[in-house]
C-alpha cells in the first residue's frame, strides 16, 4: 500500500487510539517516523517502540502510548508540513508550542530533533508537526 503522506497517516494513527484509549498502536516503519519517534520518547509524549520484522523483509512500529490519570499525554498532535505545502523555518523563526509546554519537530541538516534542541544547535529547517 503506497502512502502521500506516512508521517501524517502515523499521527493519525496515534491520536486515533488515543481517543479510543489504546495502549499500543503499530504502524509501517521508516527511518523518519523512527527519528519522529525518538524525539517524542525523548520528550516524554510516549513510553517508547519497538520493531517486528516480517520474513517478507517490511518491518512495522508498534507505539507504547502514554497516559497520566486515565488521560492521553499527548493532547494535540498536528502535521505542520504537509507533502502539498512544506514550511520551513530559520532558527529564529522555529514556531514554539504552548509557550515551550509543546514540541515543535524539525527535520535539520543535523537530524530530527525537537524545537528547542534546534534553537540550541542553531540550525533551522522543515516544521514536520506539532505536539502538546
Amino acid at each position: 500500500m503506497s502512502f502521500t503522506d506516512p508521517l501524517g497517516d502515523m499521527l493519525t494513527r496515534i491520536r486515533n487510539a488515543q481517543m479510543r484509549n489504546r495502549t499500543t498502536v503499530s504502524t509501517p516503519a521508516s527511518k523518519l517516523r523512527a527519528r519522529v519517534l525518538d524525539v517524542l520518547k525523548s520528550e516524554g509524549f510516549i513510553r517508547g517502540y519497538s520493531v517486528t520484522e516480517f520474513e517478507n523483509g517490511s518491518a512495522e512500529y508498534s507505539v507504547e502510548l502514554k497516559y497520566l490519570d486515565n488521560q492521553p499525554v499527548i493532547r494535540e498532535i498536528q502535521r505542520v508540513s504537509k507533502p502539498g505545502r512544506r514550511v520551513y523555518a530559520s532558527v529564529k523563526n522555529i514556531p514554539q508550542v504552548a509557550n515551550g509546554l509543546g514540541v515543535s519537530i524539525v527535520s535539520t541538516p543535523k537530524g530530527v530533533m525537537a524545537d528547542h534542541e534546534a534553537r540550541q544547535n542553531n540550525v533551522g529547517g522543515e516544521v514536520l508537526c506539532r505536539v502538546f
